[in-house]
């Protein structure tokens, strides 16, 4: 059997150097995005990544295609090793968060956090019938905005928060099973999601509001999923990574 690796959002940004990185440790990623599958840039991506990739059209807030999409995944390639729990929405709108609009908080909670925890759960269910021939985990990537408050982007906050708590919920019901179950809490990494805020953070993590004075690549995030992918943090069962240059740490 092979390793095969489930990438919710694996077509760019974090979700793309998390790709890239399984992929050079052997697995078989099958990409899942709302993105369309006939577009010159998901195109590109499949053209760059090669056999190592397949592309699967998902939006993860659908959550009655969930079964559909994991039988798709297994009849293409094989039953889910690792499920990376990577695709999410930012604020539709920053502002006051006392004029948040209701319909905003559903779209964000309902991507970053109703859609992650059910496909979540699919699919520890159908890796329980899986045999052990490889270590089996799930990763939830969230953000440092899970610890972190940013009033102009509560929706979003909430949801990353609210993700953490998902992660330690499989994480203790996953542990005798022997899947693993990480949370990755990314910082300011540098994607197409962050460019339009490039020229706000360049000056004030060159002034030290990162420690490491530097953008975060996805690389960065990609290596440490693909170090639990592999198994080589099995007992860290449920551990929390901050992957920010040190920015979440508390400062005087």
């Amino acid at each position: 059997m092979s390793k095969i690796a489930l990438v919710t959002g694996g077509q760019q940004g974090i979700g793309l150097g998390i790709t890239k990185k399984l992929i050079a440790s052997g697995f078989r990623v099958a990409i899942a995005s709302r993105s369309s599958p006939d577009s010159p840039k998901i195109s590109s991506v499949l053209s760059e990544l090669g056999d190592g990739a397949r592309y699967f059209h998902h939006d993860v807030s659908d959550i009655e295609r969930i079964p559909e999409l994991l039988s798709l995944v297994e009849c293409n390639l094989g039953p889910v090793t690792c499920l990376v729990n990577n695709a999410g929405v930012g604020s539709p709108v920053r502002g006051d968060m006392l004029e948040l609009d209701a319909q905003n908080w559903d779209h964000v909670l309902n991507i970053n956090l109703k859609g992650l925890f059910f496909l979540s759960q699919a699919v520890a269910r159908r890796m329980l019938n899986h045999n052990r021939e490889h270590y089996r985990s799930i990763i939830f990537v969230t953000s440092v905005s899970a610890s972190m408050v940013s009033i102009e982007r509560a929706e979003y906050c909430v949801s990353k928060a609210a993700a953490a708590m998902v992660s330690e919920l499989f994480a203790v019901r996953l542990a005798e099973e022997g899947i693993g179950v990480f949370e990755l809490r990314p910082g300011i990494i540098a994607t197409e999601m962050t460019a339009a805020v490039e020229d706000k953070y360049t000056p004030r993590i060159a002034a030290g509001l990162v420690p490491a004075r530097r953008w975060g690549v996805a690389e960065d995030v990609g290596e440490i999923a693909e170090a639990i992918a592999m198994g080589r943090l099995s007992f860290a069962q449920g551990a929390v990574i901050p992957v920010d240059g040190g920015l979440s740490i508390s400062r005087l």
